[in-house]
């Protein structure tokens, strides 16, 4: 039973509602169909039209007021709602029908107050209204907002939860993934076999890198297309690139035809994977069509130039008719990759100047920095205009690999006259302060990175292993064990690198001081072997 209102009746409520228990207008009930089908036609000012044609011959249910503000809300008539809204009687004011249209009506129109007053004024609050809310905060990007609202909810619906899950992936937060993790193993179990929760906890895990669960939920999963997309981004992004071929592997086993995305994500794990045979393997079952895909194109520029093959790099890039600013900053960084600073520089110059981004700025001078072109680079510092914190890290880490501490300092002191200190200069400038094996200047530097970064926990870490570098190569063997004996006190640890090599078409991974082979007893001995020799013929080892 729907309640009915005419915004131009001039009855008094008693009267008014006494004429409705008596009227009974076949014409009423045909105006909210058609405007259903008109809106469901996208036909929505044809929807409001109808609506002004017979406002003045009808009541109006809460069904038309529905259809008309949803009509309102796909063509961003805010004040044609809002009218609408301010004409409401009291009794349609506590419609929970009209509530939620209305809180939908001004999330679209991105009038979050207004939402926020009808929500509060609602006294009879459903989870439909929650519903509202949140996906109206989530499309607002207030997602935060959003949790915080559904920890106020006592026996969310599974459209809720999967709201939640949505709300967390793009807060990407530790708070905002413990949240939904406690939330993902409380709920009952009848929701973990629901594919639209499923998909959306997924995508939470995925998003926040909670690899773990990710993994776990992949595997339960009718898998699609997009699925395997967001999981081989996942391992991509936890520099896994094995795991991403492999799933690949299986995509093809499972008879799912990878897109233009898929291809995408296989050539980044090829160019982390940095194996030119695999490379190889995976362009040859890229379709013919898809080579002429701008991303794809840069993509394989920069694989190719991760693996050293620069003449494969500088083929795919003059295929291209149109080559655009992303095209030509891949090039740029495959020169300077593979030591070509003077091509880097040449391509630099003939790519048209309207191209060049911030991005560019920082891979040619990063080509300079590798080919050991400081003048170079010094003259193309000097013409940007708009200088931010990576082109400047890059000027910084050319001065500092040829020992030009002063001049590399002096910027640094330029960049933070106006901006507030940047860690990744600090540690260009640590790491060449390394190679010289300067104890003095790393403990000066150590000092101001610890007083400057002192509440960034991630940054101590890698500072402080430069340091001990750089003492034990100095000789200063006693404060280097001191300073890695706190580390190891503290709990500090140095995030692992890894490193892979393929014999015999299979692919071994290799740690520091890893035993995980199986052949780890033989890898040792050659390496002790190789070790005597080198030293028979006068090598003198690091004593790091």
């Amino acid at each position: 039973m729907f309640t009915t209102f005419s915004i131009i009746s001039h009855h008094s409520k008693s009267k008014y509602f006494n004429l409705l228990r008596t009227i009974t207008n076949s014409r009423q009930i045909n105006i909210d169909i058609e405007m259903k089908k008109l809106n469901d036609r996208k036909e929505f000012v044809k929807a409001l039209d109808l609506l002004d044609k017979h406002k003045h011959q009808t009541i109006l249910t809460d069904r038309i007021i529905v259809q008309a503000l949803k009509a309102c809300t796909q063509l961003g008539y805010l004040e044609r709602g809002q009218i609408i809204h301010k004409n409401l009687s009291d009794s349609l004011l506590n419609n929970s029908y009209i509530q939620t249209t209305l809180i939908h009506f001004y999330m679209q129109c991105g009038r979050i107050n207004d939402a926020q007053r009808v929500f509060d004024l609602s006294k009879n609050k459903t989870l439909i209204h929650y519903g509202a809310m949140m996906k109206g905060l989530i499309k607002n990007n207030m997602a935060d907002k959003a949790i915080e609202l559904f920890s106020k909810i006592t026996n969310p619906d599974g459209i809720l939860l999967c709201l939640l899950f949505n709300s967390c992936a793009q807060v990407q937060t530790k708070q905002a993934l413990d949240f939904g993790k406690k939330v993902w193993s409380q709920m009952s179990s009848i929701y973990h076999g629901n594919k639209y929760i499923l998909t959306s906890a997924f995508d939470m895990f995925v998003k926040c890198g909670d690899l773990e669960n990710a993994e776990s939920l992949f595997a339960k999963k009718n898998l699609t297309l997009n699925d395997y997309g967001q999981m081989m981004k996942c391992y991509n992004e936890h520099i896994m690139p094995m795991k991403t071929i492999n799933l690949y592997e299986k995509m093809k086993h499972e008879g799912i035809q990878a897109d233009s995305i898929s291809f995408l994500l296989l050539i980044d794990a090829c160019a982390q994977l940095g194996i030119e045979s695999r490379c190889r393997s995976i362009v040859k079952q890229i379709p013919s069509m898809m080579l002429n895909d701008l991303k794809l194109q840069s993509a394989l520029i920069h694989m190719w130039g991760k693996v050293g093959c620069i003449n494969e790099a500088k083929e795919v890039f003059e295929q291209i008719n149109q080559p655009n600013h992303v095209t030509y900053t891949a090039m740029i960084n495959s020169y300077g990759l593979n030591g070509m600073g003077h091509d880097a520089i040449e391509l630099y110059h003939r790519m048209p100047s309207k191209m060049i981004v911030d991005k560019t700025y920082t891979c040619i001078l990063n080509a300079c920095s590798h080919s050991g072109l400081v003048d170079e680079a010094r003259a193309i510092f000097a013409t940007i205009q708009m200088k931010n914190k990576w082109t400047y890290t890059a000027m910084i880490d050319c001065l500092s690999r040829l020992f030009l501490f002063d001049e590399a300092k002096q910027l640094i002191e330029e960049y933070e006259c106006h901006q507030s200190p940047c860690l990744p200069m600090y540690m260009s400038l640590l790491s060449s302060i390394r190679n010289r094996n300067d104890a003095s200047l790393a403990r000066e530097t150590i000092h101001r990175i610890r007083k400057l970064f002192q509440n960034v926990d991630d940054s101590l870490v890698p500072a402080s292993i430069l340091l001990t570098n750089t003492l034990a190569s100095a000789g200063e063997l006693e404060e280097a064990s001191q300073i890695r004996w706190n580390m190891i006190q503290s709990g500090a640890r140095k995030q692992i690198g890894l490193a892979w090599t393929e014999f015999n078409g299979e692919i071994a991974v290799f740690r520091v001081q890893d035993r995980s082979h199986p052949r780890t007893s033989e890898i040792y001995e050659e390496l002790d072997r190789l070790e005597k020799e080198l030293i028979e013929h006068g090598h003198k080892f690091d004593a790091n």
